[in-house]
């Protein structure tokens, strides 16, 4: 480990460890030894995987050359990945995208835990309706009417490192899949990192058959170092507090205020744009574009979100994806807006179920966007809804827990 603080950070090698301590140079974050520790663990495994055999990503090389690398990998040994576990709000995600960022590796993925098992749940239904001459195809001749290790060996021939955020288990389907995937996972040599408000004990406390949840619990403990980051600050509680979220009518004074919001939630100095920028991800085939984003804010108009033809699923992606969602431009809605509010309403449904931090600017006060017109009933719950989201209560909530 290196002895904090450091004067010249350029001193040390590149990694996470290097950017954190940056970070803190120029102030954007506070001395706190919990994460600390998190991202001396995390420069570790950085330092293992330079010599890791990896994947090649999708379309880079031949299948040979694909295959080769595989298997060079499996005969080697893998590093132990990273569990880090601790209360809302204490850096979790912060200190695992610093490590996602600059890990050696472009065959690398970041999921949030809920969207990659509906893909995992989408192969399978898949993998069901095939004939055995296209899951012989799909497995590379890999025998057995299991799903699963085929499903393993695809994922492990495009990622070698997979992050998973927010990591829970409340789903008996999942929770039933889990611990036979990730002991194949673990077989192909990829490497795991995850954070979790929950330890690895207290997974799917509760749950159904949870006896058979347990050799899982087993799997992660043997396969993964646990760390704790928990911290005595919500650090994202305490960038919120006295800031209002809901703001009218429409205009400079808005705008600004969203701004500033922006700004201080991402922790960047004001207008600093070196870490900002649009991202695109897939959903169900179809890229999505986000126009600003950083450190798990994004920023969308409401003709970009509600006047597309976007639905939950969209809104799902976002929601998991994003702990506070930034909306500009609402404006007040009537019957020939009636689409519109519609998906606005979803919009906030899922965004609401998923306890993500909703800043808007709107052209009226929440009861007055829709105040007649077809669906004016239903849109009272997303009324209320607005109202509970400004809370402090709402806001203290951990994201999709």
């Amino acid at each position: 480990m290196y002895e904090l603080p450091v004067e010249d950070v350029t001193t040390l090698p590149k990694g996470p460890l290097r950017t954190y301590l940056a970070l803190r140079k120029k102030g954007e974050l506070s001395a706190d030894p919990e994460q600390e520790k998190s991202i001396h663990r995390l420069q570790m495994l950085h330092d293992e995987l330079l010599h890791y055999p990896q994947s090649v990503p999708q379309g880079e090389r031949r299948k040979r050359s694909v295959l080769g690398r595989l298997m060079k990998r499996r005969t080697a040994i893998a590093p132990r990945g990273v569990y880090i576990h601790g209360d809302v709000g204490r850096g979790k995600s912060m200190v695992m995208d610093l490590f996602f960022d600059k890990a050696p590796l472009q065959a690398k993925r970041r999921v949030h835990f809920h969207a990659f098992m509906l893909e995992v749940h989408d192969m399978i239904a898949k993998w069901r309706q095939m004939d055995k001459a296209a899951r012989k195809a799909f497995s590379g001749g890999m025998a057995g009417d299991d799903p699963l290790p085929p499903l393993a060996l695809k994922v492990s021939r495009e990622t070698t490192l997979l992050c998973f955020d927010e990591f829970q288990v409340s789903d008996v389907a999942d929770a039933m899949i889990l611990g036979r995937l990730f002991t194949e996972l673990f077989a192909q040599g990829v490497v795991v990192v995850i954070t979790s408000n929950r330890t690895p004990n207290s997974l799917y406390e509760g749950g159904l058959n949870r006896q058979l949840f347990i050799p899982f619990i087993e799997l992660i403990e043997q396969k993964l170092d646990v760390v704790t980051l928990d911290g005595p600050t919500d650090y994202r509680l305490e960038r919120l507090k006295g800031m209002p979220v809901y703001h009218w009518p429409l205009g400079d004074v808005a705008t600004q205020r969203l701004s500033d919001a922006f700004w201080r939630l991402t922790d960047h100095e004001y207008n600093d744009m070196s870490e900002v920028g649009p991202e695109e991800f897939e959903v169900k085939g179809r890229v999505l574009h986000v126009p600003v984003a950083s450190r798990g804010v994004a920023v969308f108009s409401f003709k970009r979100l509600c006047a597309n033809a976007l639905g939950a699923a969209d809104y799902l992606a976002i929601a998991w994806r994003y702990h506070t969602v930034i909306v500009t431009g609402i404006p007040k809605m009537g019957p020939d807006k009636r689409n519109e509010a519609k998906r606005f309403v979803t919009l906030i449904d899922v965004l609401y179920e998923n306890n993500v931090k909703f800043l808007c600017c709107a052209e009226v006060p929440p009861e007055e966007l829709y105040a007649q017109g077809d669906g004016r009933f239903e849109f009272s719950r997303t009324v209320s809804r607005l109202m509970e989201m400004q809370s402090e209560e709402y806001l203290a909530r951990g994201h999709a827990v």
